[in-house]
């Protein structure tokens, strides 16, 4: 008997994965529109912040600094005045970027304080940042889906690939693809273990990967303002917790979820990734303003 109840949960919860694939697939059209209007809206006028490298088009003289060699010196700018500068060129090598939006059970979540749950509004984002790299003329792709691709279009591409892709329950994307200067861009609650999380951002890191992660919060999970006799069901494992009066243990978890979004960031400031967070009732373009600053100013992606 133990066994066929095994064998029936087991099937129980291959059939909600594959439920929650086809609801995942069925939005994407719409959310993928939704996307293209946002990435145009947020960039339309930007120009990508450019930085010094190795391309032909000339970007800018600046001082000499004496740890440099006398070949980068521009004899003809410094001769008509007392200063010596050097000639900067501007990088015209693309980027790979891998794009990953968090597809696991928790991510279904939606209080009555968003019009989006997490998943929803992962996707857009995610989606929204493909739009905008792939635009910029940067390799782009979706862990486990597709490979990185070189193609304006290549949002579309993706798209229709997550549509018909099978679908996991993991919290993190897989690291194989991502090879030494590629950007990871990843869109999550990162409510799993925040060990499993640390450890995949340092395994990245040692990699030569940088990072972008954008904790996706709904803000009820924030806020706890939950009171009276409640009935907490984790969506991961689908145990429940009953609290007779909820507002007692409110002080404590939200002085949880702070520790834990403070170790979070703490952890990306020091190997030099970008952590932000943005809440499901707010504006999606408001996070992806503050990510493509954070990419232009910081990774060096070339975005416009």
């Amino acid at each position: 008997m133990a066994i066929a109840i095994g064998t029936l949960q087991d099937k129980l919860t291959s059939n909600e994965v594959i439920a929650r694939a086809r609801a995942r697939a069925a939005l994407i059209p719409d959310l993928l529109v939704e996307a293209q209007h946002i990435a145009n809206t947020v960039t339309s006028g930007w120009h990508g912040r450019k930085r010094r490298g190795s391309g032909d088009t000339f970007w800018q003289f600046r001082p000499y600094d004496q740890s440099e060699g006398l070949s980068r010196i521009d004899w003809r700018k410094s001769a008509r005045d007392d200063s010596i500068y050097v000639r900067d060129q501007e990088w015209e090598s693309a980027h790979t970027a891998w794009v990953w939006a968090d597809s696991s059970p928790s991510m279904l979540y939606k209080s009555d304080s968003s019009d989006v749950s997490k998943q929803s509004r992962a996707l857009v984002l995610a989606l929204a940042m493909t739009e905008v790299l792939a635009k910029s003329g940067e390799r782009v792709g979706w862990p486990g889906v597709t490979n990185a691709l070189s193609h304006r279009n290549a949002c579309e591409r993706i798209a229709a690939q997550l549509m018909v892709s099978d679908t996991n329950d993991a919290s993190l994307p897989l690291a194989d693809q991502m090879r030494i200067r590629s950007e990871a861009v990843v869109f999550s609650d990162f409510l799993q273990p925040i060990e499993d999380t640390l450890e995949w951002i340092n395994a990245l890191s040692q990699r030569g990967v940088h990072g972008s992660i954008v904790q996706i919060i709904d803000p009820a999970e924030e806020s706890f303002p939950f009171a009276g006799r409640t009935e907490f069901k984790d969506p991961e494992t689908n145990r429940k917790f009953t609290f007779g009066r909820a507002e007692t243990v409110a002080q404590d978890y939200r002085n949880l979820f702070a520790a834990r979004k403070e170790e979070l960031a703490t952890q990306c400031r020091k190997l030099g990734w970008n952590y932000l967070t943005h809440h499901t009732d707010t504006l999606a373009s408001t996070a992806l303003v503050s990510l493509h600053m954070k990419l232009t100013g910081e990774a060096g992606i070339a975005l416009t």
